[in-house]
């Protein structure tokens, strides 16, 4: 049983590591794949996020699903997909932060390719969906404040692709109170100063669907 959940989290990163990409003619091509994965995971929430995303995603116009995902994720920095960002801003911690997430991929015989940093959440969850047991969600609890804050800023602006922030973050297990300390001091404390001028976040009654463990 515990195999097969196992199995189940990695599809489900490794769905979301696709999805969470820019919507391409070769991505599109192979939306009835994507489906039929969806279809074959275990019953749970996170599936069914994952269902629901890809109704609106299949019927989507192509020029218009482009050009939503821009606005989501290119044009909106309180949305994008850059982890490290909301905390370390670009400053010289950030590039600490992704030269220990360069070395912990190599150390783990997955050394990063291509030209998309270490930190884009796409590539975060490949390398969940293919690490060694526990090494990959690691990496994504050790940045769960992020997560949340792109899940909020997405909730917040009733954007689909929150959707696929749900099926992580659910396949992840409830957030701890210090997660959800940390997000609240993000929010508090203002974006980095890149961010400054951006209307602030109005989160939905702190956190949806989140509660801290006991």
């Amino acid at each position: 049983m515990r195999r097969r959940s196992a199995a189940g989290a990695r599809t489900v990163y490794k769905l979301c590591s696709l999805l969470l990409q820019y919507p391409d003619d070769e991505l599109r091509a192979a939306a009835g794949e994507l489906r039929e994965a969806v279809r074959g995971l275990p019953r749970s929430r996170a599936a069914q996020a994952l269902d629901e995303f890809m109704e609106w995603w299949t019927a989507c116009d192509p020029l218009a699903l482009e050009e939503h995902y821009v606005q989501s994720f290119d044009l909106d920095k309180r949305s994008g997909l850059y982890l490290t960002f909301y905390a370390k801003g670009d400053k010289r911690e950030r590039g600490m932060a992704l030269v220990r997430l360069k070395q912990m991929y190599r150390a783990c015989g997955l050394p990063l390719e291509g030209t998309e940093l270490p930190d884009y959440l796409p590539v975060m969850l490949e390398f969940a969906a293919a690490a060694p047991e526990g090494r990959g969600e690691l990496v994504l609890h050790e940045h769960r404040a992020a997560l949340e804050l792109v899940r909020l800023s997405l909730h917040d602006h009733q954007d689909p692709y929150a959707r696929l922030l749900d099926a992580v973050c659910l396949t992840l297990g409830e957030a701890s109170a210090t997660d959800l300390a940390s997000v609240r001091r993000l929010i508090g404390d203002g974006p980095p100063q890149e961010l400054v001028g951006l209307e602030p976040f109005a989160p939905p009654d702190v956190m949806p669907e989140l509660e801290a463990r006991r």
